[in-house]
């Protein structure tokens, strides 16, 4: 049965204290990601750990019989973690899905409408005391209403962005996903490639898992598809998208503008990117919100004890 835990960064109060009820806790004081050498000793000086992202449990990491027998990681998204080279080595891995849909799907309409309503651009101009006051013709933007969004990823997330384009901004839907979906939750066109939604849509939304099935999933090719007209929102994982090649269309209006809550090499943004108008940067804000933190804290601890009972973790990837 577990009985020591380290917790990988500071948590809100909440989950500390529940934490604390069940475990002899550590929590690591520093707001960055391990270092190899503190994973190592994580898994060997632990009998658990609550990870997040940016902990990289590779392959690399695991001993052949770690003390750590869970990693019971706090976000949905893992792939930062090999799940399959953990429990090869026998520990249990758990993420926590659910508590992070509707967060992430408000800040990806946050950034459809910073973007395409070039609300950024606009904030920045006041703020650098270059407002001259109100003309017919100054920062002329997409109008979403009525508009044609396309989701790549249509789980919970991509579900739940569909719904509020549609309900608020009456958007009419595409979506591509690897597998059929029976009950989209709107009403909604399936299309066969990633291709065909970036054709159809004026504003495509990236919400789809990382995965080495997924990385560079929009590549030249897609944003190319997607032309000058277009919107590129991610909200998913920086390396489901070709870094370069987004730069590259940015820079020469192949596509019209992109909003990012994510980078390929996080936390480093391309000065590439920092210096463009069309596109609105966020700092991976998708889940911060303080009832959802806590909420995904409570869920990786619920899956901690539920391992320390011996009963199935609620959550495992």
């Amino acid at each position: 049965m577990p009985k020591t835990l380290l917790i990988t960064r500071p948590l809100p109060d909440r989950v500390i204290a529940a934490a604390r009820d069940a475990f002899d806790v550590t929590v690591r004081s520093s707001n960055t990601p391990l270092s190899t050498d503190e994973m190592v000793h994580a898994l060997s000086d632990y009998d658990a750990v609550l990870p997040t992202l940016g902990d990289a449990f590779s392959a690399e990491v695991f001993p052949d019989t770690p003390r750590c027998k869970i990693l019971a990681n706090f976000g949905v998204g893992f792939n930062h973690i090999d799940a399959k080279a953990a429990r090869a080595a026998g520990v249990e891995v758990t993420n926590t899905p659910g508590a992070v849909t509707d967060a992430t799907a408000d800040v990806a309409m946050t950034l459809m409408l910073m973007t395409c309503r070039r609300a950024g651009e606009g904030e920045r101009m006041v703020r650098a005391g270059e407002w001259q006051g109100w003309h017919p013709t100054q920062l002329l933007g997409l109008h979403v209403s009525g508009k044609t969004l396309g989701v790549i990823g249509m789980g919970r997330i991509g579900k739940a962005i569909a719904k509020r384009a549609q309900a608020g901004f009456g958007m009419k839907v595409v979506f591509h996903n690897r597998s059929k979906v029976a009950e989209p939750g709107v009403e909604a066109t399936q299309l066969e490639s990633v291709t065909e939604v970036m054709r159809a849509a004026d504003v495509v939304v990236l919400a789809v898992p990382a995965s080495p099935q997924t990385h560079h999933l929009i590549d030249a090719e897609a944003l190319s598809a997607l032309g000058p007209q277009g919107y590129l929102i991610n909200i998913a994982r920086g390396d489901v998208v070709d870094e370069a090649a987004l730069i590259d269309a940015l820079e020469n209006s192949k596509i019209a503008g992109a909003g990012l809550d994510v980078y390929e090499f996080e936390p480093k943004v391309p000065a590439a990117l920092v210096a463009l108008d069309n596109v609105t940067l966020l700092p991976h804000l998708g889940t911060s919100a303080q009832e959802v933190r806590e909420e995904m804290g409570m869920m990786a601890v619920a899956n901690l004890i539920a391992f320390a009972n011996g009963e199935p973790v609620p959550n495992p990837v």
